[in-house]
């Protein structure tokens, strides 16, 4: 039902668009969801409080008073701020941009309503993208969204407006996602790959850290996963980075209208030259880090105390990326990384030594090629690598590496996904591997996993591509003996050159009665 939902709004939503931009008519949709949400939200506590002013038998009973009392009472933003609700200013709930939907000034009476949600919550400071007055959408069309986003209901508990909400805000980043194609990709990384990371990687509680966090995928995955395991909202800490202002505002709305506590830095800014969170230490770390980025170094950069394995070279981050991700990793935490494939194997400029040392120094778990065409923004293969400074005891001098390159379903023409299942089989092989509780025994799988000695790996150059350790898939015998399936195949190979023969004989001659022989 809720699918339907989202798509019919999807629909509708792409619609409004008109001529306009996708990069930048998100932005407008997505606050809007958000206002609507928080509205919703302030106004759902507001009635649950005044029934609770009401009763007798409540601890909040406010007396035999006049309704004007309660109203008033109602006011009191102590009762929002204490359950972790959002204050919305009356001037600024949603009903009131709704009944002002059609007229020509609604893109100002937004801006201003976020200003003041703003101001009267520190919380959002900077985070709301106030552009709805100078939207270059034609006329009305910015009602007519007003109006389509009044449709979607919440629910009556705050719990499960969140969800829907949730939902519904994750299903438009994907949307718009795909309708920016390459551009898309620098705020959104594909929810299979964001839920294979997390499930390898299984946070339970601790500090959780992207330091290129785009929309905060990683962290909204996390949360879902705690939750399914038992745990709750608020047993992990949040902590992110990223460069781009519309996507660190991007984020902060997504986890905020969750519910969930974050600390994405003072500001945007580069995580190379402008770190926003110095002294973290994470139990974990995931990150989908923009592929093979040239323009990253800067001189200041010169002797940082990140490159423990090798200074990276100028024209690539892949191997800045994984050295700043060990520095912020606890001493038992693990890291899951998104990478071009051309990491595991470039020995262009320092690489191949940084990656020597890494693998000399046992802090390579987990190397896993990913199928193709899962990302919208390129098709560039990749690959995960899962990186620690504690493996368990027995798998200290080995790596697992798992080739994961058949396991994609197609889900449209150009785009690919992990299924559960997929997802499942990979995770459930890490947790043998490591012998987790609640795990079964592993082995090594020929085409698809294998357990490899770090003296191996030296042999071959310290190259971690996974199809060079795996070996071919084992193929299953029919019991047909050589001799009789090569006369077999030699007669079938025969029969359809013949055939063949006969089709190109019949097309010189359709082509020939047409004036067209060769």
């Amino acid at each position: 039902m809720l699918d339907d939902i989202k798509k019919t709004l999807w629909a509708a939503a792409d619609k409004l668009r008109a001529n306009m931009d996708a990069a930048e008519y998100k932005h407008l949709v997505l606050g809007l969801i958000f206002i609507k949400y928080i509205s919703d939200s302030f106004t759902g506590h507001t009635a649950l409080l005044a029934q609770r002013l009401r009763d007798p038998q409540d601890e909040l009973f406010y007396g035999d008073c006049a309704d004007e009392d309660i109203y008033a009472e109602l006011e009191d933003r102590d009762y929002y701020t204490a359950d972790n609700v959002f204050w919305v200013p009356e001037s600024a709930r949603w009903e009131d941009l709704r009944a002002a939907a059609k007229q020509p000034d609604i893109g100002k009476r937004i801006d201003d309503a976020l200003a003041l949600i703003e101001l009267e919550n520190p919380k959002l400071k900077g985070i709301l993208d106030k552009r709805y007055a100078r939207a270059q959408l034609p006329d009305g069309k910015l009602g007519e969204l007003v109006d389509l986003i009044s449709t979607i209901g919440f629910g009556d508990s705050p719990s499960q407006a969140r969800d829907v909400l949730g939902q519904v805000y994750e299903y438009f980043l994907g949307q718009f996602a795909s309708a920016e194609g390459k551009k898309g990709g620098q705020f959104y990384t594909p929810a299979s790959i964001v839920k294979t990371l997390v499930a390898v990687l299984a946070p339970h509680q601790g500090k959780v850290y992207d330091p290129c966090c785009g929309s905060g995928g990683m962290f909204v995955q996390s949360e879902k996963f705690i939750e399914s395991h038992g745990g709750k909202i608020g047993d992990v800490s949040i902590y992110g980075q990223e460069s781009n202002p519309t996507t660190w505002r991007l984020a902060a709305m997504n986890l905020a209208i969750r519910g969930i506590d974050f600390n994405l830095g003072k500001e945007p800014g580069d995580t190379f030259t402008r770190n926003q969170h110095p002294d973290l230490r994470a139990d974990y770390i995931l990150a989908n880090p923009p592929f093979n980025i040239s323009d990253w170094w800067h001189g200041s950069l010169e002797g940082d105390p990140r490159w423990v394995y090798g200074t990276p070279p100028q024209g690539n981050a892949n191997y800045a990326w994984l050295q700043h991700m060990l520095h912020h990793l606890r001493p038992t935490g693990r890291a899951g990384i998104v990478l071009a494939n051309g990491s595991m194997s470039s020995s262009q400029n320092s690489e191949g030594e940084i990656r020597a040392a890494m693998v000399q120094a046992d802090v390579v778990e987990v190397m896993v090629a990913l199928p193709g065409q899962l990302f919208f923004n390129t098709q560039i293969p990749a690959c995960l690598w899962f990186l620690t400074k504690a493996k368990p005891a027995h798998r200290k001098g080995e790596v697992l590496f798992i080739d994961a390159r058949k396991l994609g379903s197609m889900i449209s023409r150009v785009q690919a996904e992990l299924t559960d299942e997929a997802i499942d089989r990979i995770a459930s092989t890490v947790a043998a591997w490591r012998s987790e509780a609640g795990s079964t025994s592993y082995e090594d799988v020929a085409g698809f996993c294998r357990s490899v000695p770090l003296a191996e790996i030296a042999q071959h150059g310290h190259v971690l591509t996974p199809g060079r350790y795996v070996g071919a898939e084992e193929v299953e015998d029919d019991d047909e003996a050589f001799a009789e399936k090569m006369q077999r195949l030699t007669q079938q190979l025969g029969e359809q050159m013949k055939k063949g023969a006969e089709l190109d004989a019949v097309i010189r001659q359709k082509l020939g009665g047409l004036g067209y022989e060769f």
